[in-house]
């Protein structure tokens, strides 16, 4: 069973002084899960998870400009999570605009671009207008790429590709002999981001949940029992000392 691989307990690190910056992974895509379950623990509402957990992004985009890491990509909301009650899916709608309403002048002032991966399409105008704006302002930084995955779902990406590689086809720009994995790669929706190096998943759960499957094909995971709420800057720093005694082969040996 893939599981992560240390002796420490699992977040005791002696923060990032075991790392090796010459070894710091470019891509980093994170599945925030159990905000709902550690609410629950505690005998609150759900939405209080996810707002535990906001204030956990902040702690790790920070982190992560900090390390030299070139992208984060945060799993925010997939094209499942509409199935939610509707209380929490209109609070998981504001999440964006309250946090890049707080966060985007420091995000600013630390060089840090804000991306969204994902479909526009069923999201709210307010939210449309929060990441818009986030784009729109911080689009000249070259630090950090903070991108959102939202509303988002893989399965939907790779159908959306398929139909634009036709489309390619049908209109004599592109034969079918010419299809590669470059191609493919180029029309999704992170066409222009290198593929994840690290995959951390929290709250215990082993799966992809429709994340990112044709990027994350040679990703390095790494999976905590660890509930979003409760993910530290020494969990990730775990995460990447274990992502840095693994060997990358590629399929080859």
């Amino acid at each position: 069973m893939l599981k992560k691989w240390t002796n420490r307990k699992e977040g005791e690190t002696n923060g990032s002084l075991d790392l090796d910056p010459r070894n710091i992974p470019n891509h980093v895509a994170i599945i925030m899960d159990g905000n709902g379950r550690w609410a629950k623990k505690r005998g609150l509402p759900r939405i209080a998870g996810h707002r535990e957990g906001m204030n956990v992004i902040k702690k790790i985009v920070k982190k992560s400009n900090q390390l030299g890491i070139r992208t984060l990509t945060l799993y925010a909301f997939s094209t499942e999570n509409w199935k939610r009650p509707k209380p929490e899916v209109d609070f998981l709608m504001r999440l964006p605009e309250r946090f890049l309403k707080s966060e985007l002048p420091k995000l600013t002032e630390e060089n840090v671009q804000v991306r969204i991966t994902g479909s526009k399409e069923a999201l709210p105008t307010h939210t449309i207008n929060a990441v818009e704006k986030a784009i729109e302002d911080t689009k000249n930084n070259d630090g950090l790429i903070l991108n959102f995955a939202l509303n988002y779902g893989s399965r939907h990406e790779m159908i959306e590709a398929m139909k634009q590689v036709y489309k390619e086809i049908d209109r004599g720009r592109l034969a079918v002999d010419e299809i590669d994995e470059k191609t493919v790669s180029s029309h999704l929706m992170t066409g222009d981001l290198s593929d994840p190096d690290l995959l951390i998943r929290t709250s215990g759960e082993i799966r992809l949940s429709n994340f990112m499957l044709w990027q994350l094909a040679y990703s390095e995971f790494w999976f905590t029992e660890t509930l979003w709420p409760d993910f530290t800057e020494n969990h990730f720093n775990e995460a990447i000392q274990v992502y840095q005694k693994r060997i990358r082969r590629y399929g080859g040996v």
